[in-house]
């Protein structure tokens, strides 16, 4: 590496800004800093420009894009050609003050900036916006390799400019351009990724990645080409609840004195209980691939064609194996423990089942993206430039060939007498089964057959874009105008897609005379040590401490040669093809959007001190189209004890909608140089995000498994309207030394329109409910007056006794039965204001020619819009509020460059609602995580590079609760993974 020390004046941030600049070679209409990059240029042979690369280089690029740009915005630049500061775009922006990310399989995915969730942020390539992956507008960054990135750049106050999106900030990813540097430039390099956490997969898995420019016909053509291919196996271990159910005092069962504990003092009026409680193991294999080829033309100096091709797939093969109880909705309760917000930590409940699973998932995602971009400099006044690209994410969850859906086949037993819920102590609930044969564990003899599934649902998100810029330099008028910058643009964003779903195949439910089908030859048992080891009650220390495992394929295969149309009867709902998925539900979502700015530059003295103002408005009108294609319900039937139907019409019914709206987006913006060290920014302007898309859907969509406690239906609306926040900005940053600042910045969000679910209870003519109906009642009668629990199991037993069900063991509904209650919710926007505010600090300093350095930056936010777990009426909270901190430390010098960072997140909501439906709008919330990463990187030469990064190597765990941390909801453990390396440059 190449450090060379220059003293910080005019001229060299000038320098620094241009080489920053003409590293991303950027002619699209967001960066503009480019342009002025290029007003700034000096002539030649007037100053020897010294490339300063390695993390120090890195690190005054950034710096100083930061302090020439307008409004507030953080940038992260390319340490050297192919090598990004971290080996994940996501990993890498959440050094950036303000931005923390999610994580997926241990890699960061998504942001979040300033509080503000993924869903609130626009990702741009080259200025171009992106599509979402599934039914959403959140760019996954995983799916991005980081070797062709020159600069991600932040932008976090509004800009006329920049496409309309980014409420929390719009990030904007900056490839590659061979024009950018003349002649020939390559680098190539080789790692090998061992993840402590493979059981299954390969120990060391291979990654590659080059990056090649070359530039011919003094500069007329450039080329440059860049790819990366990485495969990853490794192994999550995780314990999980779908949810918790809430229970009124009115519905807690009447126990003795001595089978209760009840300290509730918080809430007194509710009591809340786990759904279920399950573990699982899911080895993971994952390729992904990128690549990048960029052509360029330049006949003349003024004019510069540019045509570039991005490509991405990211390929996920899944297989997990998992156990534990089902306890259905709170029923059957026969012993509790309350704490004192009316959590269950402890609880006795009969009826329902113990459950071992295998399921198998690939899911690939593509993403292509073509682009024209034409730049001219038509004078010394006039500039435009003209851009248009095609691009499309595709999610397909059905990629295996032999499946093509994502399966799952439970194997288990009803045959026990309770199960126990235990949380009183250590960091994961406990669990085991009083089966009936007198014991806690069950015997391969006695596990039969539940259910299998297959779900397919894919997705695609398209976007074409054209936009026109302009700028006009003024030199005609003696006015401190010093530009303006104008433009349109139309963005046409379509999605579709569909949910396909097989229903339950291979049951019907528990039947102990289906036990012959599966050999005891078929299962291995396990134990549980080494499992969730780095969870204080997890390991040796669990119960269960054991597990059965089957072969996927194998029992897939068992239950087609032994349920045939003969056993079952040729009507029966459990189809002998399992994959079998019936009519799916179809739904098309259009947004066209048109838009037209201007934005201004002025640039004057005032007194002694240097100001710069920047104003403009961006006016955008949006049309959504939408159709879907619904299925219609006829019956819900009640298949097994804890398994119930949904029966849909043959066919669907086609359903219109359309949606529109306008937005008018002022900015303003003021920087003032109060000394030559010392800049002050004060911004405000109106930002947009648009609703989620998957919101924007329309047709009314029934649960497919009406669980009792879980009758749920939903519909779109796409007449929403964007979440519009007016936002305040105050920052002073203090660039004291070269690549050494400390900043303070104040801002505050004050967010309308913001989208609220409601729900509503809703019956529909025709839909009627076995619950509670005349039948069901006569079995609880009967059971209780022979000394037997009605447990669902029970009642449906007594059914089948009674001839209530057909030979299939399905029940269906009667006429005298009363009408299903739905809970029916449709998102809409709420005239209520939310606010949020916060402090953003950061420091950046280098010690001299020691080669020492280090970074720190912490956010702390607050708002109006935080979860109230005490709350049980329905909230909107701002999902991903978190405060954050990050710290760098590092040595560069003499070819050694060693760094080492940690990031640390607080506790934050990560969305309302739990899995299986809940009727008391309950949260998810992640709990705060800390992660260290570290690298070490040695120039064995000037080209030859060697490096070893490690990733989370304090082995940190991720875990999610409820309304309150003792609802357990989620722990999972993934372990540290290392990579050993070699870069080549030339």
């Amino acid at each position: 590496m190449k450090n060379t020390t220059f003293k910080k004046t005019q001229l060299a941030t000038s320098m620094a800004l241009l080489l920053g600049s003409t590293l991303l070679g950027s002619t699209f209409a967001m960066p503009s800093y480019a342009q002025e990059a290029e007003a700034a240029m000096p002539e030649e042979g007037e100053v020897e420009v010294i490339q300063v690369s390695g993390i120090r280089g890195s690190m005054i690029r950034s710096m100083d894009l930061k302090r020439s740009s307008s409004g507030v915005v953080d940038a992260i630049s390319a340490e050297e050609l192919g090598k990004f500061p971290d080996t994940n775009l996501a990993e890498a922006l959440q050094r950036i003050t303000g931005v923390t990310i999610s994580r997926n399989n241990g890699e960061g995915n998504e942001i979040t900036v300033r509080g503000f969730g993924p869903e609130f942020n626009l990702v741009t390539l080259n200025g171009r916006q992106m599509p979402g992956t599934g039914f959403t507008r959140s760019f996954n960054l995983s799916n991005l390799s980081s070797e062709g990135v020159n600069t991600l750049e932040l932008q976090k106050t509004a800009r006329a400019e920049n496409p309309s999106g980014g409420l929390g900030a719009t990030v904007n990813i900056i490839t590659m351009k061979p024009l950018a540097q003349s002649g020939q430039r390559a680098s190539f390099s080789v790692k090998g990724i061992y993840d402590t956490s493979n059981e299954e997969g390969d120990d060391v898995t291979p990654e590659v990645a080059g990056v090649y420019s070359n530039t011919f016909a003094d500069d007329m053509f450039g080329f440059g080409v860049s790819f990366s291919h990485q495969e990853r196996d490794f192994q999550q271990q995780a314990a999980n609840i779908q949810g918790w159910q809430l229970q009124e005092n009115d519905a807690l069962p009447e126990l003795d004195a001595e089978n209760v504990v009840d300290n509730r003092s918080n809430i007194t009026n509710a009591a809340f209980f786990p759904k279920d409680m399950n573990y699982s193991i899911s080895d993971v294999q994952r390729e992904r691939s990128n690549a990048q080829v960029t052509f360029q033309f330049r006949p003349i100096d003024d004019f510069t064609a540019t045509v570039d091709y991005t490509a991405s797939r990211a390929t996920t093969g899944t297989n997990t194996v998992g156990w534990g109880i089902w306890n259905n909705f709170g029923a059957n309760i026969n012993e509790y423990e309350l704490d004192a917000n009316g959590t269950a930590v402890y609880a006795d409940i009969s009826g329902d089942d113990g459950s071992f699973t295998a399921s198998r998932n690939t899911t690939r995602v593509d993403a292509r993206s073509i682009g024209i971009n034409l730049d001219w400099t038509v004078s010394d006044d006039w500039h435009f430039a003209v851009d248009y690209h095609d691009s499309y994410n595709e999610i397909d969850n059905g990629y295996d060939e032999g499946l093509g859906s994502s399966g799952q086949i439970i194997l288990g037993s009803n045959q026990l007498q309770s199960k126990v819920y235990d949380y009183r102590e250590g960091d994961i609930p406990q669990v085991f089964v009083n089966w009936n044969n007198g014991t806690n564990e069950i015997a391969p003899g006695e596990i039969d057959s539940n259910f299998s599934q297959f779900i397919y649902s894919p997705g695609r998100s398209d976007i074409e874009q054209f936009q026109l810029d302009g700028t006009w330099y003024n030199s005609a008028f003696d006015i401190p105008l010093m530009k303006v910058d104008f433009g349109v643009a139309r963005t046409e964003q379509a999605l579709s897609g569909f949910t396909a779903w097989s229903g339950l195949r291979g049951g019907p439910g528990f039947n102990p005379s289906f036990t012959q089908i599966f050999p005891d030859s078929m299962f291995v048992r396990n134990d549980t040590s080494g499992f969730l080891d780095a969870f204080s009650s997890g390991g040796a220390n669990m119960n269960p401490g054991y597990y059965y495992t089957y072969d996927f394929d194998e029992a897939i295969a068992r239950q087609l040669a032994f349920i045939t149309a003969d056993v079952v009867g040729e009507a029966n709902a459990y189809s002998t093809d399992p994959y079998y998925m019936g009519a799916p539900a179809v739904s098309n979502v259009e947004e066209i959007t048109d838009s037209i700015y201007v934005q201004t530059e002025w640039d004057f003295e005032v007194g002694d001190y240097y100001v710069q103002i920047n104003a403009g408005v961006r006016y955008e009108e949006t049309e959504v189209p939408s159709s879907a294609e619904v299925r219609v319900p006829e019956q819900v039937n009640w298949v097994a004890a804890s398994e119930w139907i949904t029966q849909f019409e043959d066919g669907l019914q086609v359903q219109d909608f359309t949606g529109e709206y306008d937005v008018l987006l002022p900015m303003f913006d003021v920087k003032v140089d109060v000394t030559d060290d010392v800049v002050a920014r004060f911004s405000w302007g109106k930002s947009i995000t648009r609703a989620p898309i998957g919101l924007l859907q329309g047709g009314l969509a029934f649960s497919g498994s009406p669980k009792i406690g879980s009758r749920t239906a939903s519909a779109g609306n796409t007449s929403l309207l964007p979440f519009e926040s007016s936002n305040l900005d105050l920052s002073f940053e203090w660039y004291y030394d070269e690549a050494s600042y400390a900043s303070v910045g104040l801002f505050r969000k004050s967010v309308e329109n913001y989208i609220t679910t409601t729900g509503q209870d809703r019956q529909f003519e025709g839909l009627n409910d076995i619950y509670l109906g005349p039948r069901w009642n006569e079995a609880v009668n009967a059971l209780e007056a022979a000394g037997t629990q009605a447990t669902d199991s029970a009642i449906y037993g007594y059914f089948v006794d009674n001839g209530f069900a057909d030979e299939n063991g399905v029940v269906t509904p009667n006429a005298d039965d009363p009408l299903i209650t739905w809970r029916t919710t449709q998102p809409g926007n709420s005239s209520d204001a939310k606010t949020v505010e916060g402090i953003e600090l950061a420091v950046q300093h280098t010690f001299g020619e020691t080669g020492f350095g280090f970074g720190a930056n912490a956010t702390l936010v607050d708002g109006d819009v935080e979860y109230d777990p005490y709350n049980l009426e329905e909230q909107d909270p701002l999902v991903g509020i978190s405060d954050s901190a990050n710290f760098q430390v590092f040595y560069e010098k003499n070819g050694l460059s060693v760094k080492v960072t940690y990031a640390w997140r607080s506790d934050y909501v990560v969305g309302i609602g739990q899995a299986q439906g809940s009727s008391d709008n309950p949260a998810t919330q992640f709990d705060t995580y800390a992660q260290v990463d570290a690298s070490i990187n040695y120039d064995v030469d000037e080209h030859l590079t060697v490096f070893l990064e490690g990733i989370n190597i304090n082995d940190e765990t991720e875990r999610g609760y409820g309304r309150f941390e003792e609802q357990f909801l989620f722990a999972r453990q993934y372990g540290p993974r290392y990579t050993l390396g070699a870069r080549y440059t030339f």
